[in-house]
């Protein structure tokens, strides 16, 4: 009889790399502040690991101790101690990892050649973590198409983006796309798209990866189009030319015909002529385009009915790529229903500018917008000159070209405004100054209009949009935040109370009163500390790029730009939501009270700082959303309970926001009528 006792054999070896006196390996990974040391053996990284025995083999003892001392900073500290676990022990286990640590340890594993563990890693994903795939979905494309590996992830991909091929190529990161992920869109016969839009998306990711390369087609020369085809060569063969429509191949295909065997612009002439005459190129068959099959309605009108609290939420994003197309007619009414009773949030928006012109146009036609038509007004010319950022930033100095360039940019939109129903200051002062902008026409009946009303114009007048202001409580309404919702604020608040179960939605004894919003006031930490001076009993919360975890803390003290050092308080705590989802919250309260938050000196750099470094927000471009400086870092000297984070690394933000805690109004005016 044989006995396999594996389990012994592994539990000890994993004892093994905790021998601190054996050891002849050091390995560094991580980079900068992140660095960090472990210690291995030789003969156990040479057997179980290739990638190990190559560096181990390439690599001379260079310390003292004769040790051979291999750096990897691409790896964090973080995963490399789970992959040396793993060498030792033989053991992963991925109930207690989050699903980005699973993601992140097979790409490591990859790296490290561990090709078994990095498979059962890629297909644990598929079968058990489908959802956080597609939720990260452009994240994970782009990163699987740096190797070849994962070609269970790509499959898994590209199944996807065969029946929805605009979460990829209505991408924002759509250019940045690897050739080879693209020729493996391209190959898909299944892929759910009209032939000559593939041709647009083939021709807008060539022309991106050449910037240099003329805006205007009518000025290429003939070295741009050999870039171009150079560009892509290993892409256009899988184009099914003689399947798109003459029409498309005059007005698409032909600008771009140099880029093309000449024999095959050749045969696409003559095919769409004499269709049954034979021809030299090959023909690829048509992509079985099944749109009968396509629920996109349905998933739209689901989102609608099931959805619309996580619509809201995500209301920016939403909005900007619902245009990005002539689709979508019941979003685009949704979320314009939405705009009509609340202007502000699409108008007050950091990416207002970047509206495109259809979701612009479809709010100016719209006659219940409840805003003023001089503010309209205002917003409109704000757009319009942001497409135009070469414009003089004063009115006094532009010339008549400045003001046909705008005219040009706003021509769609114009025709839209309610000219008669702004008041004579408005017209003088607001109207006026741009009056170049409008038909003479306009603008004469517009001067006659506030003279004689009663008398006849040429011009259309609109009717005045239907503001039933009486009937807005518009601050009511609104959402309170861009981050957290009502049971993030009930849940809070028990935590400022100390109570050992959440307030309800109805029984919260505190409002949140907004300070300070990043994506509205801006991210700079000079910022914070102007606003937020002087207030006390705030929340400061966060949410982190690429993972939505919500970050914050509580600060009984004042805000104090004049302060600098430690302050004290035994009631402040930190904390972290993985997401939106209240479930599995983490809490961690002050222990050492005298050091429980630091005023930095340098507040150009540093806006707020719990404790050490538990929970701390820095930029060095005066932008917490840019350069990766934000941290919850957990060490020893901790001034808090426990770390809010399950990594150490540091991280940018997507949007910040700071309230005052006060109690709400209800409460006051029940303590004062029952405990005066």
């Amino acid at each position: 009889m044989t006995f396999k006792l594996l389990e012994k054999l592994s539990q000890d070896f994993s004892e093994l790399l905790n021998d601190k006196e054996e050891y002849n390996v050091i390995i560094e990974v991580g980079q900068e502040r992140n660095k960090k040391s472990f210690t291995a053996h030789s003969a156990v990284l040479r057997y179980r690991s290739s990638y190990f025995n190559k560096e181990l083999t390439n690599t001379l003892p260079n310390d003292d101790n004769n040790n051979k001392i291999i750096t990897n900073p691409n790896i964090s500290a973080h995963i490399f101690e789970i992959i040396l676990k793993y060498i030792y022990g033989g053991i992963i286990d991925t109930e207690n990892m989050d699903t980005r640590t699973i993601y992140d340890f097979m790409v490591v594993a990859t790296e490290l050649e561990f090709e078994e563990l990095s498979e059962k890693l890629e297909n644990h994903l598929i079968e058990s973590k489908a959802s956080w795939l597609k939720t990260h979905f452009t994240f994970v494309y782009h990163s699987i198409f740096k190797n070849n590996k994962f070609q269970n992830l790509k499959k898994f991909c590209n199944d996807i983006i065969a029946k929805n091929p605009s979460i990829i190529f209505e991408s924002a990161k759509f250019t940045s796309l690897h050739e080879s992920a693209l020729i493996s869109i391209l190959k898909r016969n299944d892929l759910q798209i009209d032939e000559s839009e593939i041709w647009d998306y083939l021709i807008q990711w060539g022309t991106a990866q050449n910037p240099t390369l003329p805006k205007k087609l009518e000025k290429w020369s003939d070295e741009n189009f050999i870039t171009l085809k150079t560009t892509l060569q290993q892409c256009l063969p899988f184009i099914r030319y003689f399947h798109i429509s003459n029409s498309d191949v005059m007005f698409k295909i032909k600008p771009y015909k140099k880029i093309l065997d000449k024999q095959l612009w050749n045969d696409l002439k003559q095919y769409f002529i004499l269709p049954d005459h034979p021809v030299e190129s090959i023909i690829l068959p048509p992509r079985l385009v099944l749109k009968q099959e396509l629920p996109e309605r349905k998933l739209e009108n689901h989102l609608i009915e099931s959805k619309a609290s996580w619509l809201k939420t995500h209301f920016t994003f939403v909005y900007h790529s619902i245009f990005k197309n002539n689709k979508f007619q019941n979003l685009k009414k949704f979320c314009n229903d939405i705009i009509a009773k609340n202007p502000s949030i699409i108008f007050e928006s950091a990416k207002f500018t970047s509206l495109h012109e259809s979701a612009l146009i479809s709010i100016l036609k719209r006659n219940d917008l409840q805003i003023d038509e001089s503010e309209i007004w205002d917003y409109l010319i704000q757009w319009g000159t942001a497409q135009n950022p070469t414009l003089p930033k004063k009115l006094e100095k532009w010339s008549d070209e400045n003001f046909i360039t705008l005219k040009t940019t706003l021509q769609q939109c114009l025709p839209f405004i309610r000219y008669f129903h702004i008041s004579n200051s408005d017209v003088m002062f607001k109207i006026k100054p741009y009056k170049k902008i409008l038909d003479k026409q306009l603008w004469n009946d517009l001067k006659q209009y506030f003279i004689l009303p009663d008398h006849p114009v040429e011009s259309i007048i609109l009717p005045p949009r239907l503001v039933l202001k009486q009937e807005l409580p518009e601050r009511v309404k609104e959402a309170f935040s861009v981050i957290i919702n009502e049971e993030h604020a009930s849940m809070i608040s028990s935590w400022i109370d100390n109570r050992q179960t959440s307030y309800s939605l109805t029984n919260n004894p505190y409002e949140f009163q907004l300070l300070l919003r990043g994506s509205k006031d801006g991210f700079s930490p000079r910022t914070f500390w102007d606003i937020c001076n002087g207030h006390d009993n705030t929340i400061v919360v966060t949410k982190v790029e690429g993972t939505d975890e919500i970050i914050g803390g509580f600060n009984p003290l004042a805000w104090d730009n004049t302060k600098v050092g430690w302050m004290k308080t035994n009631k402040s705590f930190i904390f972290s939501f993985k997401d939106v989802d209240i479930q599995n919250p983490i809490l961690s309260r002050v222990k050492h009270e005298n050091e429980a938050l630091w005023y930095p000196s340098d507040k150009v750099f540093y806006g707020p700082r719990f404790g050490l470094w538990e929970f701390r927000m820095k930029s060095d471009e005066s932008n917490f959303t840019q350069d990766k400086k934000n941290w919850c870092h957990n060490s020893i000297n901790n001034k808090y309970e426990k770390s809010i984070r399950t990594t150490d690394d540091q991280f940018s933000i997507i949007d910040y926001e700071v309230f005052k805690v006060k109690k709400s109004n209800i409460f006051t005016l029940f303590n004062y009528y029952f405990y005066k």
